[in-house]
């Protein structure tokens, strides 16, 4: 009797492990979300009781943006490490513990190495804050954006509204700009700029995904013998990923290094890593016999992944916090507005890795039976492919949503799976009609998610940017 398989689920358990994840993430952010209340509640009423309390309007600011801000990166550090640790937990290729401390620590090397083109363009791009009357101004702009998006993201979760802190600090950014200068200081071009990277990296990342799939399920999964083929082609695999991460490293570092540094860097590092690599995976399959799972066979490779996504987080997503706190702290440091200070982006750094070791491990745990479960194989395709695609997005200097981007990559995995199962078995069971229609709801579902988490957020967070801009600047009279 021939074995007609069913395949045509895949797609949408995988995006029902993303749900879960997001359900999970709401659920793990309760202790930080009263945090973040009790942040709110403070920063208000020290607004409020300015005038009183004799000290320089430029200090009080800088206080109360430097609460907030630090609220903010604790709150990205923790929601977010599901991305970046979650396949390789899962696959058992590190410990939770070592895992978050390697992720935090990869966070902050990407924030201080490789934020600054993104927290440029937050800080300076979206409105000229040199266009203000005066620097405490500027401040209590910034300080107004960094607030509408604690409210917003801390209202949204509390009634299960993921939302992404990217979307939510530049909207709240162009509202609070907008009070104080009006419709046509807004940079409209740049914000263009922004929201069409919202749209295109979901569709890269999921490109990239499927090309690295394909590419592993004929070379190495789909292999009759898999150690002797895990063996030559993983080794090139994680070479060629270390090799371009450092590479990338090197070029970051171009003010005090050459750039054609990068290549031999480049280089050097592949072969260490393909090395290492190789040694590891003979000595597996030295143990067992020449047997090994496909979760074993990529152990190395989502550590590897896990690094690069932790250092693709940290770049991009620091700029969330520093962007706004740069402008802030120059303002109460000296007149010369909106450059970005090493101590901002560290800072800012620090707090995202301190957000995933103490409260990440609650949220991998509880993803544990959703993402974690992804197939090593497709965990390390999305992986790859979203911290290549995030880390592209930074180079440009445009925040983007980490995870919308990591969904973009199941997209691909999904879609690419479903075509090559379609391309090798002639005799599958035809979808039934009901089928077709269940997988088109669920599937449009993830994207109506994906499109209302901007298209909501960035008026929303503008609104409230807007009122506390104006709220601010009416009692502090500056």
């Amino acid at each position: 009797m021939v074995n007609r398989r069913r395949s045509y689920h895949t797609l949408d358990k995988d995006l029902g492990r993303i749900t879960h994840t997001e359900v999970a993430q709401a659920h793990a952010f309760r202790p930080i979300r009263w945090l973040g209340l009790a942040v709110l509640v403070f920063v208000i009423i020290l607004i409020l009781f300015i005038p009183l309390t004799g000290y320089e309007t430029r200090h009080t600011a800088l206080g109360a943006g430097l609460i907030v801000a630090a609220w903010l990166g604790i709150s990205i550090g923790s929601n977010d490490v599901a991305n970046s640790l979650g396949p390789a937990v899962g696959a058992g290729a590190i410990r939770m513990l070592p895992g978050l401390l390697l992720v935090a620590v990869a966070q902050i090397a990407g924030a201080a190495l490789a934020g600054g083109s993104v927290t440029e363009r937050l800080a300076s791009d979206i409105f000229d804050p040199n266009l203000l009357a005066s620097g405490a101004r500027a401040q209590f702009v910034m300080l107004s954006a960094l607030l509408a998006a604690a409210v917003w993201i801390t209202m949204a979760t509390g009634i299960g509204l993921p939302v992404s802190t990217s979307h939510s600090i530049v909207g709240g950014i162009a509202g609070a700009g907008l009070a104080a200068l009006g419709f046509g200081a807004i940079h409209w071009g740049t914000l263009s700029l922004i929201a069409v990277a919202w749209v295109i990296t979901p569709f890269v990342s999921g490109a990239i995904a499927g090309a690295i799939l394909i590419f592993l399920r004929r070379r190495v999964l789909e292999a009759e013998d898999k150690g002797r083929a895990a063996r030559i082609w993983l080794p090139v695999m994680v070479g060629v990923m270390t090799g371009a991460f450092t590479a990338y490293l090197a070029l970051l570092a171009r003010p005090y290094m050459h750039g054609a540094m990068a290549v031999p860097m480049g280089i050097v590092a592949a072969l260490v890593g393909g090395w290492i690599t190789s040694n590891r995976l003979r000595d597996e399959l030295d143990i067992i016999g020449g047997k090994i799972s496909t979760k074993k066979i990529l152990r190395p490779a989502l550590v590897m992944s896990a690094v690069m996504l932790g250092f693709a987080h940290g770049a991009n997503d620091v700029a969330n916090v520093a962007g706004p706190f740069s402008v802030i702290l120059n303002n109460a440091t000296s007149e010369h507005l909106v450059t970005v200070p090493l101590v901002a982006l560290l800072g800012a750094g620090v707090t995202i890795g301190l957000g995933t070791v103490l409260f990440g491990r609650r949220l991998v745990e509880m993803v544990g039976s959703g993402i974690t479960k992804l197939n090593a194989g497709r965990a390390f395709c999305v992986s790859l492919a979203t911290a290549g695609t995030v880390l592209l997005a930074t180079w440009f200097g445009l925040p983007v949503s980490t995870t919308h981007v990591a969904i973009g990559g199941i997209f691909g995995v999904g879609f690419t799976r479903e075509w090559l199962d379609r391309k090798r078995a002639q005799d599958r069971d035809a979808m039934p009609a009901d089928e077709t229609r269940r997988r088109i709801l669920i599937r449009r579902s993830h994207v109506t998610t994906i499109t209302a988490a901007w298209l909501v957020t960035v008026p929303a967070t503008a609104l409230i940017g807007m009122a506390i801009c104006v709220l601010i600047l009416a009692l502090t009279g500056v």
